[in-house]
């Protein structure tokens, strides 16, 4: 299985003036608990990071620390997730028939998720990792005045890793291109795209880390995994 990590944005709503994936949680850059996770996957074959140029000594630097086994590719990334998977998507290897994205920011997956997600996709064209959905969710318009309130019942949180087919999702990326759409993940290109995407049941500690506060919780489950 092949995998791709955008890891190509800004640290903004971390209050950082630096790549957030570059902060440290646990004396280790967040971009190492991801990378880990999949190095240790029996499933993960071959490893891509999208980012920008600026931080590729020191995603290099993250990489001599770690020692990894499994062919890491640095590629440049773009202006938006969606164009950084796009270039990551180029870059893959001739061989790649599958491949899973995963957010670098959501550095708690586990191998298991990894494994599980790969194992699902050898039997559907695209997945997304999701979870289900505990809050009652309220649909507000412009003035927040609430004006449906879904069954939530059929609500699932999106996470990632998503996986897809890589003919498929290459021509859902150029139709998107072509038609200007812009999309949030790459399931969502899928979709627009009329295919059909599976739900793979993710972990509840698999939270992507955005602020200060998602820090300190993956911090928190960091030491309750490792009993520390």
């Amino acid at each position: 299985m092949h995998l791709l990590i955008p890891a190509a944005g800004s640290g903004r709503r971390m209050g950082s003036q630096r790549n957030k994936l570059l902060l440290t949680l646990l004396e280790k850059p967040l971009l190492s608990w991801t990378l880990a996770a999949a190095e240790a996957s029996q499933q993960i074959s071959w490893i891509g990071i999208m980012g920008q140029p600026e931080d590729f000594p020191d995603f290099k630097a993250i990489l001599g620390d770690l020692g990894l086994v499994k062919p890491v590719e640095l590629i440049q990334g773009g202006a938006t997730r969606q164009e950084s998977v796009y270039n990551g998507l180029q870059a893959l290897p001739p061989n790649a028939d599958r491949v899973l994205i995963h957010d670098g920011a959501r550095c708690l997956a586990t191998p298991e998720l990894f494994d599980r997600s790969s194992a699902a996709l050898l039997s559907c064209p695209g997945l997304i990792v999701a979870v289900p959905v505990k809050d009652t969710i309220k649909v507000v318009d412009e003035s927040r005045i609430v004006r449906d309130t879904p069954d939530r019942s059929h609500l699932w949180a999106a996470q990632t890793p998503q996986g897809f087919e890589v003919k498929l999702l290459k021509q859902c990326h150029q139709q998107g291109r072509e038609k200007g759409w812009e999309v949030t993940d790459d399931a969502a290109l899928f979709e627009k795209c009329g295919l059909p995407v599976q739900i793979v049941e993710g972990e509840e500690t698999n939270l992507k880390v955005t602020t200060p506060v998602d820090l300190s919780v993956a911090e928190f489950i960091l030491r309750q995994r490792h009993g520390k």
